[in-house]
């Protein structure tokens, strides 16, 4: 466990819901454990979910699924006010975390501030974060005003001057930059943390380095790398993943070793892959479950579209019902038998072999 995730996990211990609500969530987290040693397909409440409040982008990334295939075909809105409050009234006593992120710009959704004081005045210790662009017309308006109430920011940047404008298509690296310069003052000693997140492709791995220098001039203290997920872009084939295995990628993740070094300060997370293949590598059948703008329960935030595959509404009926459906559980037991779903093929956490080192 990270230093940024102990503290986020130490501030939840200290701030765990009171009163009724308290024996909710330690019942929950028991029927966790009895569901867990009995090998059930059933869970319980949920601990932490992702809402994704906006469909809606001002920009076309080049790694992001929303640019292919069922990505092009999704509809796009914003969850409702209202909406997003009931499914926080169903699942406040039991979440340690909500993510209020999706397919679409955190930013851009009108009721965000409304919707993270509705999630503090129910338990102040849920950890509440989000992933923005930095590039929305008022990133620094939601900035202030969230300060001090969302836990985590996390900026994607995935690359730096050029590399970043071919990528994060319709941005342009030195207005972002400009636009992070700002952010990190106005997040500066408050608690709200503001990380980058960078998606690793062949066409900006040899910048990971180069990315925390830049962290650092900005006074950025949290910088996470990702791989890129083939799930949701059908038209590359699986053998892309073989370059993560290269000469080439372990030159560049041995320099970004050498970086961590010289920026000790900046706490640096990196998603490694696992060396064992299968669907039992996927923790999302369990957890994490995303509710879409429109209400569909898709099975992941990696590929979330209901067209392809949904479990439900939650609009339409309780989530713990859809968590627990016929559907669901069958999901789950394709896991537990390690036999991928048609739908998870060619994801990173079940089709990667084990990164060259």
């Amino acid at each position: 466990m990270t230093k940024r995730k102990l503290l986020k996990a130490l501030k939840r211990l200290r701030q765990l819901p009171g009163g009724r609500a308290f024996f909710k969530y330690s019942g929950n987290k028991l029927r966790h454990f009895a569901l867990s040693a009995s090998n059930s397909t059933r869970v319980a409440q949920p601990s932490t979910i992702m809402l994704e409040l906006s469909a809606h982008c001002n920009i076309h990334c080049t790694i992001c699924p929303r640019e292919y295939d069922y990505g092009q075909q999704m509809e796009k809105g914003f969850m409702s006010l209202t909406q997003a409050k009931h499914l926080i009234d169903q699942t406040w006593p039991y979440l340690d975390s909500i993510g209020l992120t999706g397919m679409g710009e955190t930013f851009l959704y009108p009721h965000l501030e409304e919707v993270v004081d509705y999630i503090r005045a129910k338990n102040k210790g849920i950890v509440i974060s989000a992933s923005i662009n930095a590039y929305a017309p008022k990133t620094e308006e939601y900035a202030l005003r969230l300060k001090n109430k969302i836990d985590t920011i996390q900026v994607s940047i995935d690359g730096l001057n050029e590399v970043y404008n071919k990528i994060r298509v319709g941005s342009n690296f030195e207005k972002f930059s400009s636009n992070l310069r700002v952010l990190a003052g106005i997040l500066k000693d408050s608690s709200t943390d503001l990380m980058l997140n960078m998606v690793v492709t062949q066409d900006n791995y040899f910048q990971m380095d180069q990315l925390l220098a830049f962290a650092k001039t900005i006074g950025i203290r949290y910088v996470n790398f990702t791989i890129f997920n083939l799930a949701a872009v059908t038209g590359i084939d699986a053998s892309y993943y073989e370059f993560y295995q290269s000469a080439e990628f372990l030159e560049a993740k041995k320099a970004l070793e050498n970086a961590k070094k010289e920026f000790s300060g900046i706490e640096t997370t990196f998603w490694e892959t696992n060396p064992e293949k299968g669907f039992r590598n996927c923790p999302f059948p369990w957890t994490h479950f995303y509710i879409c703008w429109n209400g569909e329960v898709a099975p992941c935030c990696a590929k979330p579209f209901p067209k392809e595959l949904s479990f439900g509404n939650a609009f339409e009926k309780p989530l713990l019902e859809i968590l627990n459906n016929q559907k669901y559980r069958s999901f789950r037991k394709l896991w537990q038998e390690n036999k991928t779903h048609p739908f998870c093929s060619k994801c990173h956490f079940i089709d990667l072999p084990a990164m060259a080192r």
